[in-house]
């Protein structure tokens, strides 16, 4: 047993992190599977000196190591009970190019997707996608052999591997690549003479040449592997390929360990640094037939139709995954190409370099489709709307966790793979199968290489549950070898498939796999009870047997589940793990410290844990939990990006409110909440607030004593509020539009545009009057914003039950309540709903659709033609938008975007940033200042500078407007002032 003080002499020798602390343990306990170990500690090495010390500590002491990337395996591979090497953080960098020859060499913490990006300058291009491309990582596709959707030309990871650098389990360095006869031949001579001081890498050499030389061998691992014909073959160690190598196989390819590596789940070795075959560019055009199916029996038939037509991707989506997607915010925007209710959708992409080749492929399988009578819709969709709908089948994972209760689709035969010919009376067997058992699967991925994602629907809190688990795995491992399939195609065997690979191969060639195992790793130090000496494949499952889903009494509601079942909508596909290089918002803080504690998983995971096993009364008061959620900025982009629809800011308002309930609520988070009430009494002497936060030397002491960052500068009052101003003003005249439209505007005066940024509610109270609007301001309260983001939800609650009441009998669709601020409009249309009493939800569900953001208004208006492009310029200029993270996730850039675009010759540009950084107080406070900075470095900031004076920069929340003053100091407009400033005629 290793002691903690043995432990912390570890840490004290390596240059990266480790960890042994509780918290950051149940973050690594699970991945993307069904299953959970707690580990012995988390290592996040800098250097490969850290991996030999490593190497070394679990071989002196007996312990383990589970090399992990991205975490997103979905058989178990990377939990266990020894130390997790995190290699995510600090193993990332592109080491070589050669475009020459086509390769590129990597370590393995670089993500697919930016080898892409960095790639594609060259016309070069790594092949092989998984779903999670966009977060997966090199050594993670080693690991496990990634094949993806388009394997129908890339094939798997393996004929991608060129060699690698490695770290063998006794510290030793090997490089494993392309090994010719005669050096082959050379090394088994060399090791046989060395006789009893033979090295680690001599023995492997010589076991391997004893293990295939073998005709006995030969002829069983022939025999007993699955064919050959499937392209996705991922069952054990893959002896069967080095088999098919010279010297063993006559005339073959060169003998290659990587063929074995590939796969091997880092079971055999730590890979250090990878070599990969690259490709040219996939042709420019790219277009998807979708064909509409009855059912899935009719899209696979429809499958063998569509392969002849030489797609480079043919993806099946089912009709669950394609109801999944109805309710999800960001998804069901990419239903664009649905018709009817189809039972599943193939998409047969199909490339080339002239569309009109493509469109004619498509129009010759439509034809033959419909002579056999498959299919009753084939759109072919294009370009920008085509990455939608790869976007839509990839989220499948994700959206999966959607389905509410404790009823899943559990990933335990979902990566079963056949002869693409023998898929259709496959999938028909395995249906009879599961009808036996009164169960249904979701079908989804690739049926182009014979491999569908097949997840049956069970509940693993319960008894019957855990039977069914086992009881289908052992059928369809049966069913699998029938066809002489692959148990596993991409996804590895892990925990969940090691138990049967004696099944699928024979009691020999199982034997001849754990004699791999033993010479490669004599120690068993390197990722043990994987792929051989595996546990039972029910043990150890995230889920107990039995275990009861206790109920909360929580403050927002979770609609048709408990918060607890929110939490478990995770699944751990990590797509929160995407850096910026991919874009999005979700998440920020992740972005910046590349943390695992800091994803939309990790904090679904921590809550998900600590509410089920603490022992507490108030499960709430926990200060893992809190440590946990410190750096979220409840920026809300998981509540769209997130294909589970995991609401992390949600979570923690409601959190924080039964936290704070049990120990007290700090003074800083009671300033922040009551924000708009000192607002109103500093606004009486706004000269002496101005005097004390306008002078550095005074704003700098204020700060501590609040709790700010003394670098940060605040917001000022202004000489007076836009509502005093509003009552103020007299009438104006107009701009005429020529078309009638509702004269009547009830503007929502927000906290922060009456107090600090009135300059901003004038220009567009003027804007619209000037374009014929009467603006009314009417009764209301403050919008509750920033009690919420300080998790006060009772006095958010009375906020917006407050204000329900006020306006639920003057906003309807017609007469709508238009904000300027977008996390003060929108907090009527997110949390409101969630949030007030049941009396007065039909109420705030009517005002929640009637909430406009200005930007949304005013697209509006356009739209019905009522606002003229002939009252602005026509100057030219140049627009750079950054989106409010709010907007981005509850509503959309599309109405800013338009709105800017109003003026005849105004070009507007997205700046491709997540957050800004600054999300309410966050960026103010003193210890998430640096992580506020480091968010807007990220592209925001680097952005701005960028830009000459002359091109205006847009931001429309009040947050992201001051992050940029003091990230560039440059001066950030919201939309209304740049479009007041655009008409013809101002005031």
């Amino acid at each position: 047993m290793v002691n903690q003080e043995t432990l912390q002499q570890l840490a004290n020798q390596l240059e990266g992190e480790f960890h042994t602390d509780n918290t950051q343990r149940t973050l690594y306990a699970t991945d993307a599977s069904a299953y959970r170990e707690m580990p012995l500690a988390v290592a996040v090495p800098k250097s490969v000196n850290d991996l030999k010390r490593l190497i070394a500590f679990a071989r002196e002491h007996g312990t383990s190591l589970i090399p992990r990337t991205a975490g997103t395996s979905l058989a178990g591979q990377v939990v266990g009970s020894g130390i997790v090497v995190d290699v995510s953080k600090y193993f990332t960098k592109i080491l070589e190019l050669n475009e020459q020859e086509r390769w590129v060499r990597v370590q393995p913490g670089v993500v697919r997707d930016e080898l892409n990006l960095f790639l594609k300058p060259y016309g070069l291009y790594f092949g092989p996608e998984t779903s999670t491309a966009n977060r997966a990582m090199i050594g993670g596709m080693v690991g496990n052999n990634s094949c993806g959707s388009n394997s129908v030309v890339y094939r798997s990871t393996r004929e991608h591997l060129l060699s690698v650098k490695a770290l063998l389990s006794d510290g030793s360095e090997a490089e494993f690549g392309e090994v010719r006869t005669s050096e082959f031949d050379r090394l088994i001579d060399a090791g046989t003479q060395k006789n009893g001081s033979a090295s680690l890498l001599d023995k492997i050499y010589l076991k391997t040449n004893e293990i295939l030389s073998s005709p006995d061998n030969q002829t069983e691992i022939r025999r007993q592997f699955p064919k050959r014909s499937i392209e996705r073959r991922n069952t054990g160690y893959a002896l069967d390929e080095l088999l098919e190598t010279a010297p063993f196989t006559e005339g073959a390819d060169a003998f290659n360990f990587c063929k074995l590596i590939a796969g091997s789940e880092g079971t055999l070795c730590f890979l250090t640094e990878i070599k990969l075959n690259v490709v040219p560019l996939p042709p420019k055009e790219s277009g998807k037939v979708c064909i509409h199916c009855h059912s899935v029996d009719e899209a696979l038939r429809a499958n063998l139709i569509a392969l002849k037509y030489q797609p480079t991707a043919v993806e099946l989506i089912d009709h669950y995954i394609l109801d999944c997607t109805k309710d999800n915010i960001l998804y069901r925007q990419y239903r664009f190409f649905v018709q009817g209710d189809p039972g599943a959708i193939l998409v047969a992409e199909l490339g080339s370099d002239d569309r009109d080749e493509i469109a004619g492929r498509a129009a010759a399988m439509e034809v033959e489709l419909r002579e056999a009578g498959l299919g009753y819709h084939y759109p072919v969709i294009y370009g920008e709307d085509g990455k939608k709908i790869w976007a839509l089948r990839k989220a499948g994972l994700g959206l999966l966790g959607n389905m509410p209760g404790d009823e899943k689709a559990v990933a335990v035969i979902e990566d079963t793979a056949v002869d693409v010919h023998d898929l259709p009376d496959y999938i028909r067997d395995f249906n009879e199968i599961l009808h036996k058992y009164g169960m249904s699967s979701v079908h989804y991925a690739h049926a182009g290489s014979g491999e569908l994602h097949l997840r049956p629907i069970i509940n693993l809190k319960t008894e019957e549950g855990h039977q069914q688990y086992r009881i289908i795995a052992e059928e369809i491992a049966r069913l699998v070898k029938k066809y002489d399939g692959s148990l596993s195609g991409e996804h590895g065997d892990g925990r969940l498939r090691g138990e049967f690979i004696p099944q699928m191969v024979g009691p020999k060639n199982y034997e001849l796999m754990r004699e791999v195992k033993q010479t490669w790793d004599p120690y068993g130090i390197f990722n043990p009870g994987k792929i051989v000496e595996t546990p039972p494949m029910d043990t150890f499952l995230r889920y107990q047997a039995g275990q009861q889903t206790p109920e909360f009494k929580t403050f927002f509601r979770f609609h048709d589940q408990s918060i607890l079942q929110h939490a478990e909508q995770c699944n751990g596909s990590g797509d929160c793990r995407k850096t910026h290089l991919s874009g999005g918002t979700m998440c920020p803080s992740y972005m910046a410290t590349r943390n695992e504690k800091e994803t939309t998983r990790g904090r679904a995971n921590i809550l998900r844990e600590m509410l089920t096993l603490s022992p507490k009364e108030n499960r709430f008061d926990n200060k893992e939990i809190k440590e946990v959620y410190d750096l979220c900025l409840a920026c809300k982009g998981c509540k769209a990006e997130c294909p589970s629809n995991v609401d992390v800011a949600k979570l923690k308002m409601e959190f924080l409110q039964h936290y704070q309930d049990a120990n007290g609520v700090p003074f800083r988070s009671r300033l922040v909440a009551n924000f708009a009430s000192l607002s109103g009494l500093a606004s009486w002497v706004p000269w002496a607030y101005n005097a004390v936060l306008g002078t550095e030397s005074l704003r700098r002491v204020a700060n501590r004593v609040i709790g700010f960052h003394p670098d940060r500068t605040m917001p000022l009052l202004h000489s007076t509020t836009l509502r005093k101003w509003v009552k103020s003003l007299e009438s104006g005249a107009t701009v005429k539009s020529g078309k009638a439209h509702s004269s009547k505007v009830y503007l929502f005066c927000d906290e922060f545009t009456n107090f600090n940024d009135v300059e901003v509610g004038k220009k567009a109270v003027l804007l619209l009057k000037k374009l014929g609007y009467e603006v009314i301001i009417p009764e209301h309260g403050e919008s509750g914003r920033a009690a919420l983001s300080k998790g006060l939800l009772r006095q958010a609650k009375r906020l917006a039950e407050k204000n329900v009441r006020m306006l639920k009998d003057l906003i309807t669709i017609e007469t709508p309540l238009v904000g300027i601020e977008p996390s003060a409009i929108l907090t009527f249309r997110d949390e409101y709903p969630d949030l007030v009493d049941e009396s007065l939800l039909p109420h705030a569900r009517r005002i929640a659709e009637s909430a406009l953001t200005f930007e949304e208004f005013i697209a509006r208006e356009i739209d019905k033609g009522a606002i003229p492009k002939s009252a602005f310029t026509t100057e030219k200029r140049l627009i750079k938008l950054h989106g409010h993270c709010q907007q981005k996730a509850v509503s959309s850039l599309v109405p800013s975007k338009k709105m800017l675009s109003l003026p005849e010759n105004y070009t507007v540009q997205l700046i491709p940033s997540g957050c800004c950084g600054m999300a309410g107080s966050f960026g103010y406070e003193a210890e998430h200042y640096d992580v506020s900075m480091k968010i807007g470095e990220l592209v925001l900031f680097p952005t701005v500078r960028q830009q000459p004076d002359d091109v205006i920069v847009a931001a429309a929340g009040t947050s992201c407007r001051h992050q940029i003053k003091d990230g560039t100091g440059r001066k950030a407009k919201h939309p209304a002032e740049i479009l007041y400033e655009a008409l013809v005629t101002q005031e």
